[in-house]
């Protein structure tokens, strides 16, 4: 489905590249963590319901959108489409672990999509939108695993926990136009029919945690 809401946003941008050259002007900028940040890659279906249900997290700083898990380097958004390049769409969040820990950012993720659904979110089908997270510790791999198991036994999910946990590599940030995108386009039909019920369900499970404008 959102596929087919970019389809000409998608040809825009093809032909503005039909030179041949492709500018990387259009995209976001890797943030550097800050003193004190630390960085979680996540992924679980489309980036903009996911960037902003994170975003709106006690502790979290900064969420970018963007493509990992895959071999293409500085994948666009139609590359990853594909299903060729292997990059799942994720975010990287920026955050205070003073404020909020791995652990409950762990367990943001997994009520922020459902886990259980294999290379598949709602409408949105295909393997860049798979349930996909990335660990940069040892101690970040356990704690996922144990995050997953505690979802499993809260049979919160009809299903079992199918998500990906992988090392981390690389991230690309995906297109500007992508950064924030929930928050600017309320009257888009997919973000009113998709993105904002997940986002709600995500703010009535995450209620304690969430940042005080947020708990309205």
């Amino acid at each position: 489905m959102k596929r087919l809401m970019l389809y000409v946003v998608g040809i825009m941008l093809c032909y503005s590249c039909a030179n041949g050259q492709t500018s990387r002007t259009d995209f976001a900028v890797v943030a550097k963590p800050a003193a004190g940040e630390e960085v979680a890659t996540f992924g679980g279906g489309c980036f903009w319901s996911m960037s902003e249900a994170l975003s709106e997290l006690k502790g979290v700083n900064k969420v970018i959108s963007g493509y990992a898990g895959g071999t293409k380097v500085n994948p666009s958004y139609q590359d990853v489409c594909t299903n060729t390049t292997g990059h799942a769409e994720v975010v990287q969040v920026y955050y205070n672990p003073k404020v909020i820990s791995y652990p409950t950012l762990a367990e943001a993720f997994f009520f922020a999509h459902d886990p259980t659904t294999l290379n598949r979110q709602g409408p949105d089908e295909g393997t860049d939108y798979r349930s996909i997270v990335f660990y940069r510790t040892p101690q970040e791999k356990t704690m996922l695993e144990q995050a997953a198991a505690k979802v499993n036994a809260s049979k919160h999910y009809n299903g079992k926990v199918v998500t990906e946990v992988k090392p981390f590599k690389v991230f690309y940030p995906a297109e500007k136009y992508h950064q924030g995108y929930y928050k600017t386009h309320m009257d888009n039909p997919y973000i009113a029919g998709v993105s904002e019920p997940k986002v709600k369900k995500f703010e009535n499970a995450m209620r304690p945690y969430l940042k005080d404008e947020y708990k309205k």
